[in-house]
């Protein structure tokens, strides 16, 4: 498993990611997917507080156990919930971030983060006091390095050259390009982009044919473009899960691909397919086939 830098800072993460979001809450379940995942030279590890409302960190974290000094572990704030009560709400406060910090490593079983990422924000947001937060966590020797996860542009501007970030989380897929217009700009502030969403809901996978009998559209592709454009992708490209990987990590700003998974046979998927991307060097025909399209909003 290759590794690459992430932004400026001294951390190389593995160019595949474990997504925490689809890890089973059965322990034993998600120790098999996490041990596969290190087994097979994963590095890196991506959950949330938000994720179960905790008990992904903790089922991480304790199944990590001493194997968490071969880990760049990252997680997020923002996300507030209250236990007893549905839903959560937007909490981007110095004082919620830095209680919220010790319940995640508590969670984790561990006593710093590798990558504290904010998760989600708005330009309303107090950034001048989010961003000496984070500063003071790092400097406290908390985290290591932070970042953020946003798909918003006037959000990266304000953030980015404001702060040390390093990391800007981000849906990217072949069947999503909007981020590419920012690229450059996040790679000239010393951040990384770590991509989610990376095979579109299955959509760019070997099964994409019956996934196509459960959408109804994917962003701005219709559910007949979809039809049209994954079909003449599959068409010429062998194999659409490798072809996936391979569109993003072709991006130098892209630092790793988070892709989550719910079983092992899944994740075994993913390698397999990851050992294809090598064969993969002409993106034409893929670039002519999907929409290259900006964010229209909070620009």
């Amino acid at each position: 498993m290759k590794k690459r830098q992430l932004g400026t800072s001294d951390l190389f993460i593995s160019e595949i990611s474990l997504g925490g979001m689809s890890l089973s809450t059965d322990k034993k379940q998600a120790a098999a997917i996490v041990d596969m995942a290190l087994d097979a030279g994963i590095n890196y590890i991506d959950t949330a507080d938000l994720y179960d409302f905790g008990t992904n960190e903790e089922i991480i974290g304790a199944t990590l156990g001493k194997r968490r000094h071969d880990v760049v572990l990252a997680t997020k704030v923002g996300n507030r919930w209250t236990e007893g009560v549905d839903g959560w709400h937007w909490d981007a406060s110095p004082s919620y971030i830095k209680d919220a910090i010790h319940a995640s490593l508590k969670r984790l079983g561990t006593d710093y983060i590798d990558v504290y990422q904010l998760h989600g924000g708005t330009i309303e947001d107090d950034w001048d006091g989010i961003i000496n937060t984070f500063e003071g966590l790092k400097k406290d020797g908390l985290i290591r390095e932070y970042g953020i996860s946003s798909i918003r542009p006037n959000v990266l501007q304000r953030f980015l050259p404001a702060s040390s970030a390093k990391s800007v989380m981000m849906q990217y897929s072949a069947l999503d390009r909007r981020p590419e217009e920012w690229f450059e700009f996040i790679a000239n502030e010393g951040a990384s982009v770590v991509t989610r969403g990376t095979v579109a809901k299955g959509l760019l996978t070997k099964n994409w044919q019956q996934r196509l009998q459960h959408v109804n559209g994917f962003n701005t592709y219709t559910a007949q473009d979809l039809t049209t454009t994954l079909t003449n992708l599959a068409f010429q490209y062998d194999d659409l899960h490798a072809l996936a990987i391979a569109f993003n990590l072709k991006e130098p700003t892209i630092a790793s691909t988070v892709i989550g998974t719910s079983s092992q046979q899944q994740l075994a998927q993913t390698l397999a397919a990851y050992e294809k991307i090598d064969s993969i060097t002409d993106f034409n025909i893929v670039n002519k086939l999907t929409k290259n399209e900006q964010y229209q909003e909070h620009r």
